[in-house]
């Protein structure tokens, strides 16, 4: 691999990792991103000289995020992983799950409280009217990622 790829590989690892997620999810994003076509569980843990369990519990979470998708070639049993071409959108889509459900909950929040003083439930009112600007903010990021109408 050249020395540009593999510091490319390595830089997406230790973002990820800032992030809070695995560090060789992000080297396997890194990896997916620099490569062409679907790679192996086998010759990403060889490139990247991991475990194949790393590779594949990572693969998965990647794909489960909508990042990576899994593809099949005919007679071949193993598993390969390219990023997912729709990658943008369904990172976004995942986020604004992640948002309405937020908002829900606080919504909830404050129904359960009504015995809350004025201070909590505005503080509640807030964080709810945050969210949906966020989900606002997301559908129309989403909008022009599908080259349309904003969403939600």
């Amino acid at each position: 691999m050249p020395d540009a790829t593999s510091a490319f590989i390595e830089t997406m690892g230790r973002h990820f990792e800032e992030e809070g997620i695995p560090r060789i999810a992000g080297r396997l994003f890194g990896l997916l991103m620099v490569n062409e076509d679907p790679c192996s569980l086998d010759d990403m843990a060889d490139r990247l000289k991991v475990s194949k369990g790393s590779v594949s519990s990572n693969s998965r979470m990647l794909e489960q995020w909508g990042v990576a998708e899994r593809v099949t070639r005919p007679g071949d049993r193993r598993d390969y992983y390219h990023l997912a071409d729709d990658m943008e959108s369904r990172i976004l889509e995942r986020q604004m799950e992640h948002v309405v459900r937020m908002r829900e909950r606080l919504r909830e929040g404050l129904a359960s409280l009504p015995e809350a003083s004025d201070a909590v439930r505005e503080r509640f009112r807030a964080a709810i009217a945050f969210q949906e600007n966020t989900l606002e903010a997301l559908g129309e990021a989403l909008g022009r990622v599908r080259g349309g109408a904003p969403g939600r």
